[in-house]
């Protein structure tokens, strides 16, 4: 069920919900969370779609924020979404014109859900300083993209100066299969110390920067970054051992290609994830990610002093 709401207020939001929500037969019963979703209107069809497939695995009020134009006079458009059109979670697109586009915190206040953790995720360009923006200080997890602005590579170097614990972003989520498999390879023997590594990847994506960081900060060695096309996103690591280099190298974006010494060359799947399942991964986990922050602070500095050329 989908409500249309022009020119309105949240107490007629809230009044409108409970009834949508009554004659759909949904239930605000099992909602597990508030995500507050801030995009712009380009934007939001997607990110709405993203929002409401995350939802199948956690339930979850969706208020969405969509900034318009801040000229003339102040406006709320609402529309709220029920039932089949909002996945496992129940949505209330608010699209804000005039001067209330810049107070959406104000207006998401009134339609939290009481007694639950509140998440916000950018989904478009992410601000300069997650969690002194008025919205994310209501927030227990701040999720960015950095991989949507306009200068991806500044848009990560900034997060690094000013992040907090709760913050994260999903081009760090995009990693987590390749992390899986290099820690896997390492948890075998013989077990020496490695000694460089080489990462591989789009010039245009924070990944391969962050995946560098990692290892800098985890290995405590000198890592190399080979920038390849823009689109070919993360396309193989290399890590240097006395017996011989481990290597992953992925070349489609779906299979990878694992080689270590002493075992044969494996074909292990290794699709791109989507933004689902990213988002998915990140609402699993509402406490600090601590390990990010670590590499944000500690494995950042270690590329820019020198470590990686």
């Amino acid at each position: 069920m989908i409500v249309d709401l022009p020119n309105t207020t949240t107490n007629e939001i809230s009044k409108r919900l409970v009834e949508a929500r009554s004659e759909s037969g949904a239930v605000a019963q099992g909602r597990v969370l508030t995500l507050i979703l801030v995009t712009d209107e380009s934007g939001s069809d997607d990110a709405i779609g993203t929002a409401n497939d995350a939802s199948r695995e956690h339930p979850s009020r969706v208020l969405v924020i969509v900034r318009g134009s801040t000229d003339g006079d102040s406006r709320l458009d609402a529309q709220i979404r029920v039932g089949g059109d909002a996945g496992a979670a129940e949505v209330v697109v608010l699209r804000l014109f005039g001067e209330l586009a810049n107070h959406g915190s104000a207006l998401v206040t009134p339609l939290l859900l009481p007694d639950a953790p509140v998440v916000v995720w950018w989904a478009g360009e992410p601000p300069a300083d997650p969690v002194n923006e008025r919205i994310g200080t209501m927030a227990t997890r701040r999720i960015v993209d950095s991989s949507r602005a306009a200068d991806p590579l500044a848009a990560l170097t900034q997060l690094a100066s000013v992040t907090a614990p709760g913050t994260t972003d999903l081009s760090w989520s995009r990693l987590t299969r390749w992390r899986a498999l290099l820690a896997a390879a390492l948890d075998q023997p013989p077990y020496e110390e490695v000694t460089s590594a080489v990462v591989r990847g789009a010039k245009d994506k924070p990944s391969v920067e962050l995946m560098a960081a990692w290892l800098a900060y985890a290995l405590e060695c000198p890592v190399t970054i080979e920038h390849t096309d823009a689109g070919t996103g993360m396309v193989g690591v290399t890590l240097t051992r006395a017996s011989g280099d481990i290597s992953i190298v992925r070349e489609d974006g779906t299979v990878a290609t694992m080689t270590q010494p002493g075992q044969p060359v494996r074909r292990v799947a290794l699709h791109r994830r989507t933004d689902v399942d990213c988002l998915i991964e990140e609402l699993r986990r509402l406490e600090e990610d601590e390990l990010f922050s670590d590499v944000l602070t500690k494995g950042m500095p270690r590329l820019t002093q020198g470590a990686t050329v």
